[in-house]
């Protein structure tokens, strides 16, 4: 039989299989994790006849991008303006910002630490990568010019969520104004806006219910892709990478969880491993946006008024592994390529590097790309080196996007706590919410 045709039978038992264990009422991340590991499977097995199942994963990341910016901007939006004290928002502000930072710079040095520990690079010989060309990187004043909307039809349109986030929060303060001077002119606004949040979360929990078949179709179309021989020469750079993550999951935002929050990190983990997925799944902090703030508000039990503001920052500024493990790895590899020697002053110039470069390249196309072409620059390594790395790059990605979006938990976590916003007895209580309900 031509392998097409067992590809789409084996896929269609896979599809039912799935949709048996939603009627046995297992939970939506373990139907999830199940279909990562039935898709990573089906790609290993038949290789390139996999490929018909992309239409499925690339539609089911259309879809969930394509609620994003609504989303984004009615729950901002929303919560803001029930906010009862509009000086609050500026407190969220900078501890969301300083909390995604600081976790950053945490996860520079454990890379820092990881790929000095494994050596990475270390025997090998540098091979250029002719498709390789370094991105420009934009100057500092002009990322920051660029957060601010010139037009925000055209921002939603390309997907930029900063200046989506700044109009929005206009948007909300001049609701907040014109309701303490003429609370009847804004009524109208703002029960249309209540309402279009809560047309916007249903949508987002129909497109949910596609995820474990979306989730099936990506990491099928992906395992085909990436052969032992595309991955057993740089293996000990996946490898890094990958334990470079989970200490950072484990040691500093399981650490921030138990000694600043007070809350059990297995539990918060258990709650938030849907999006983990996702994240994984989808290589995309911002297409993992929805779940993200489902999960957060349904199961961690963080009011929208904080989930809906520090998430999409979350998305954008400070990602803890695009932003500082990926750049410190890259740094150290590159450096035993060419067999150049980092010193402890160089390793604190990176640490700062990678804070600073998380803010001034927030929401530029490929930040991991960008935030090690920053470092290695400023570090006077050579730049052609990361072209080594095209090859498996979204092998590490997701791993990548996985570590933001916990970051980004828990930095929503963490300020929701200290402002009064975190429902801990009802986060310590078993009863969590399926995430796709569809009542």
């Amino acid at each position: 039989m031509n392998q097409i045709y067992i590809v789409i039978i084996v896929s269609l038992i896979s599809f039912g299989f799935l949709h048996l264990l939603k009627n046995k009422k297992v939970g939506f991340g373990i139907r999830t994790l199940i279909a990562m590991l039935l898709g990573a499977v089906i790609g290993t097995i038949f290789k390139e006849n996999t490929k018909l199942l992309y239409p499925i994963g690339s539609t089911y990341v259309s879809l969930i991008k394509m609620v994003v910016i609504p989303l984004v901007m009615s729950t901002i939006i929303s919560s803001m303006t029930s906010l009862k004290n509009p000086k609050q928002l500026k407190s969220i502000g900078f501890k969301t910002i300083t909390s995604l930072l600081l976790t950053t710079a945490a996860a520079t040095i454990v890379g820092i630490i990881v790929g000095n520990l494994m050596k990475v690079g270390k025997g090998m010989n540098f091979i250029g990568d002719a498709s390789f060309k370094a991105k420009e990187v934009p100057s500092f004043v002009e990322v920051l010019m660029n957060m601010v909307p010139k037009n925000p039809i055209a921002s939603m349109a390309e997907g930029k969520i900063i200046p989506v986030v700044v109009f929005s929060l206009f948007l909300a303060t001049a609701i907040i104004i014109e309701g303490h001077k003429n609370p009847n002119t804004v009524k109208a606004v703002k029960e249309f806006i209540d309402s279009f949040e809560k047309i916007m979360f249903r949508i987002t929990k129909m497109i949910m219910k596609l995820t474990p078949y979306g989730v099936l179709s990506l990491l099928a179309t992906v395992s085909s892709e990436y052969g032992l021989e595309v991955l057993l020469p740089l293996i000990k750079v996946i490898i890094a990478l990958y334990i470079a993550c989970f200490l950072h999951i484990i040691l500093v935002h399981g650490g921030l969880l138990t000694f600043v929050v007070k809350v059990n990190p297995l539990r918060f983990f258990k709650k938030i491993y849907p999006a983990q997925v996702v994240a994984f799944s989808t290589q995309s902090s911002y297409g993992t946006l929805p779940v993200t703030l489902k999960v957060l508000t349904d199961n961690v039990k963080i009011s929208e008024k904080i989930a809906s503001f520090t998430a999409p920052m979350g998305a954008t500024i400070g990602m803890n592994a695009c932003g500082g493990i990926y750049p410190a790895i890259v740094a150290v590899f590159v450096a035993n390529i060419f067999n150049l020697n980092l010193t402890f002053s160089h390793y604190v110039l990176l640490v700062f590097t990678t804070i600073i470069s998380s803010i001034g390249i927030a929401g530029v196309p490929g930040t991991a790309t960008m935030a090690a072409v920053v470092v290695l620059s400023t570090l006077g390594l050579p730049i052609e080196g990361l072209g080594m790395l095209l090859g498996i790059d979204v092998i590490l990605d997701m791993a990548r996007t996985m570590t933001n979006v916990t970051g980004a938990a828990v930095t929503t976590l963490i300020v929701a706590n200290s402002e009064k916003e975190f429902d801990r007895h009802a986060f310590n209580s078993n009863l969590d919410k399926e995430l796709e309900i569809s009542a």
